[in-house]
């Protein structure tokens, strides 16, 4: 069996399960997401870059799993809204509770990297600086010839 072919069968099943079951499924794999989420937000805020990135794998199964759920709730809004519509307005706020955690959730991200940034190029600057040697050249100004032994030192900016 295929994982495509497996992927159609899980949907077709999810799509004809009860709708209370379904809702919650799905509310779920949202709260198990937001978690994750603060999970990696907080470590980033505390500087635990390390650890935060070793959540990766493990948000991405999770969102994975609620970004499929989320579609068949989206496909089944009508049956969903007659068969328990108390459940769908619970699923629907707490969506709309990880959409403001997601933005935050970014900015830290984007901090952090900005963060990281900054501190390999003070790290490359400070290297460069000290492995410059202090010479006079024949103008007698201070030599600003950059040493060739540094000129191995990279900064990847891309995320």
């Amino acid at each position: 069996m295929t994982a495509n072919h497996s992927a159609k069968s899980r949907i077709a099943n999810l799509r004809t399960t009860d709708a209370g079951i379904l809702c919650q499924s799905t509310k779920s794999a949202l709260q198990d997401l937001a978690n994750i989420m603060n999970q990696e937000t907080t470590l980033l805020r505390n500087g635990h870059y390390l650890e935060a990135s070793q959540l990766s794998a493990q948000k991405a199964r999770i969102a994975q799993e609620y970004v499929g759920l989320a579609r068949v709730v989206q496909h089944q809004s009508d049956r969903l809204h007659s068969e328990a519509p108390t459940q769908l307005r619970s699923l629907q706020d707490e969506h709309e509770k990880l959409a403001t955690q997601m933005a935050e959730n970014l900015r830290v991200l984007a901090t952090a990297k900005t963060v990281t940034q900054s501190i390999l190029s003070d790290v490359a600057d400070s290297v460069s600086r000290s492995e410059r040697p202090n010479t006079y050249a024949s103008s007698g100004q201070l030599s600003t010839s950059s040493n060739p032994a540094t000129a191995g030192l990279s900064l990847n900016k891309s995320l």
